[in-house]
């Protein structure tokens, strides 16, 4: 049987032949610039795998948001611009689609962002939905949109901290 691999940092030695999400924006970008953008500091890259082929990834960046236009529950009591750590990709391939395995980056990756927080100054995850269906699956893990871009979606660090951290 089959088992999925907890998310991991992405390497060169991975095995990214075959990958796809259905999506050929987010297919090319695994394989053409995750590696490069680890290397260069752009951003991280974590992937699950199965049977050592990965199965889905996504990907984290520093990055900050205006004041202005901002939700007010994110302005509240923070600089400008607001400190937040971007979802930058979330994929998963078609084959193991509906299996949990994007739920489960999605929490991995806030996780992660909570961990982060309790380093450096971080108010939220945020996220730039690339469809509709990306939006409804955000929204159900709890994301919220922005006022007026409704594919703009967040979901403060106070939310995703574990008890205790």
């Amino acid at each position: 049987m089959s088992r999925y691999t907890q998310p991991e940092p992405l390497r060169p030695t991975h095995d990214l032949a075959g990958f796809d999400s259905g999506n050929d924006a987010l297919n090319r970008w695994l394989v053409s610039r995750a590696v490069r953008n680890q290397d260069s500091g752009a951003s991280r890259t974590f992937v699950t795998t199965c049977d050592g082929l990965v199965v889905g990834y996504y990907a984290l960046a520093a990055s900050s948001v205006a004041q202005v236009g901002a939700p007010a529950g994110l302005r509240r009591n923070m600089p400008d611009p607001i400190p937040v750590i971007l979802l930058g990709r979330l994929a998963v391939a078609r084959r193991h689609a509906g299996r949990g395995v994007g739920a489960s980056l999605l929490r991995d990756a806030a996780l992660r962002v909570a961990t982060t927080a309790s380093i450096v100054g971080v108010k939220a995850m945020l996220v730039h939905a690339i469809d509709d269906g990306a939006v409804a699956f955000y929204l159900h893990h709890g994301l919220q949109p922005f006022p007026g871009d409704p594919t703009t979606l967040f979901i403060p660090v106070a939310a995703i901290r574990p008890p205790g951290m």
